[in-house]
């Protein structure tokens, strides 16, 4: 797993507006403009989280016209899943053992 990757990934979701933003596009792809009028920030503002979702591998953005139209991507929330299933899965080595009990 790439700490660096990860690391941008969760960035992601850690801003209430890209979550709003998220939960919007579970529903399919939407115009930035539909989510500007569902979202009270600014188009600069807007600019800022679309930019880092499409970052993080988690959201795709496809141009139309002066529109841009993004959409949660399937390979991106997979590789998401996977990194948090990895990082919070429990092992059992002797590197989990308190030193005390070593």
């Amino acid at each position: 797993m790439d700490e660096k990757r990860t690391a941008i990934i969760f960035k992601a979701f850690c801003d209430e507006n890209r979550i709003k933003i998220l939960k919007m596009l579970t529903t399919g792809e939407k115009c930035a403009c539909k989510l500007l009028e569902e979202i009270n920030i600014t188009q600069p503002t807007m600019s800022h989280h679309m930019k880092i979702l499409c970052d993080s591998g988690i959201v795709v953005g496809r141009k139309e016209g002066k529109w841009m139209h993004y959409s949660i991507s399937a390979e991106g929330s997979e590789y998401a899943m996977q990194c948090l299933q990895a990082l919070t899965k429990a092992t059992s080595t002797d590197e989990r053992k308190s030193c005390l009990e070593k």
